[in-house]
């Protein structure tokens, strides 16, 4: 019997945990306060990882906890405390990129499942085994490889050992995200978890007989983004991905919204449950992909899946995100007697919009706002404060964490 494979989810703070969870994730992936690679993102208090990790398991799941810092000698300090203290609120994993790191926390906490981080850049089968030898259960990827790689890979590992790779999101332009350019030119060590992007920014030439000429690289009048590549989407592709022997399949984004997380997370949570259901019948859904690019995305790539990407995975013309619709609102709450639902809103909503509202697992339904009320029970024109709590009509039938969203060009 094929075994079921994981959808495991960024989880940025509390509301994206929960919201990744709720929407379909099998599990997620977190920093805490120190010994991580995400300092854009709120991260967590170790009181806060308790109370994800409690939610989590109430409901089956799981929750990771990235220490996957390339460290320093200070760096390391405090590291035994920190991860006995995550031991002991029951996180399931830690990932880490660095021997050192992996060594210190092998021998204070034992028993702790370690995973090895795409920053170690695993890409063949004997470092995989040099990490399972050492007490490693898992290996996240390197981006870097193909398809026929990944299948070569997983037919000589053991079966105890998992294999995750990323399946969606951003691409570093840097070898497993192990890039420099960020600290040379801001400071900003990506390594250490302060990444400025970088390969975002606007290119030109300049050539040395001829300084201070900027000449701009090759098809834009105000220059190019020579570093900036497509975001990777797998979510055609799902049968390859579980053929391939790939255990679980890595979102990307603990900076993205809430919203993000939930809408990404729908879609393959619908594109994996629909192929276990009859792998020999399975059939692709468009309406998977179309849901996804109903958040902020750049252009999509297979990246390295079906073999070296070509200049068609790279974008020349802009950094910027493509953003059809706006995260209007989240629903609270919703009397099914008066069809009114609690709102807590995220943009502006105007009577009159015209809303498309989703839940998990669930297709959207349009909805036209006829009437909204405030706290106080005051009828109102617009809903104009940022997390400000509204009520308004609902005709079909929803429940907390159901979200609603608007088209942009409605505004």
């Amino acid at each position: 019997m094929m075994k079921k494979v994981e959808l495991l989810a960024p989880a940025g703070d509390l509301e994206k945990l929960k919201m990744a969870i709720i929407y379909g994730a099998d599990a997620v992936y977190l920093g805490g306060e120190a010994f991580g690679l995400r300092k854009a993102s709120k991260n967590f208090t170790l009181d806060q990882i308790k109370e994800g990790v409690d939610f989590a398991h109430e409901r089956g799941r799981k929750v990771y906890v990235t220490l996957n810092i390339v460290p320093h000698n200070k760096d390391l300090v405090g590291l035994e405390e920190y991860v006995t203290s995550l031991y002991n609120i029951n996180v399931d994993a830690v990932i880490v990129s660095d021997p050192g790191m992996f060594t210190i926390i092998k021998r204070t906490v034992p028993d702790m499942e370690i995973h090895i981080s795409t920053q170690a850049s695993v890409t063949n089968y004997e470092t995989i085994m040099f990490w399972y030898n050492l007490g490693a259960r898992r290996i996240v990827l390197a981006r870097e490889l193909s398809f026929d790689e990944i299948r070569e890979i997983t037919s000589k590992i053991p079966e105890d050992l998992d294999i995750e790779a990323f399946v969606h999101g951003a691409m570093c332009m840097s070898y497993s995200g192990r890039c420099l350019i960020s600290n040379y030119m801001t400071g900003r060590d990506a390594n250490m978890g302060d990444c400025a992007q970088p390969c975002r920014y606007k290119y030109a030439v300049v050539e040395e007989k001829r300084p201070g000429e900027y000449f701009p690289v090759v098809e834009h009048e105000e220059g190019t983004f020579i570093f900036n590549s497509k975001d990777l989407c797998m979510i055609e592709h799902i049968p390859e991905l579980i053929e391939s022997g790939i255990y679980s399949f890595k979102i990307e984004g603990r900076v993205k919204s809430s919203y993000y997380v939930a809408t990404v997370i729908r879609s393959y949570r619908m594109a994996i449950d629909a192929y276990f259901k009859d792998p020999d019948n399975y059939q692709y859904n468009n309406q998977w992909l179309e849901e996804i690019k109903k958040v902020s995305y750049r252009d999509f790539t297979t990246g390295f899946y079906f073999g070296k990407p070509t200049s068609e995975a790279q974008v020349y013309t802009t950094s910027s995100y493509i953003r059809g619709y706006d995260f209007v609102g989240m629903v609270l709450d919703y009397d099914k007697e008066t069809k009114i639902a609690t709102i807590e809103q995220r943009n502006r909503i105007f009577i009159g919009d015209e809303v498309e509202i989703f839940g998990p697992g669930k297709d959207y339904f349009t909805q036209k706002i006829e009437k909204m009320w405030d706290e106080e029970g005051n009828e109102i024109e617009v809903a104009p404060h940022p997390q400000q709590i509204i009520k308004m009509n609902v005709d079909q039938e929803v429940e907390k964490f159901y979200l609603i969203r608007k088209w942009r060009e409605q505004q």
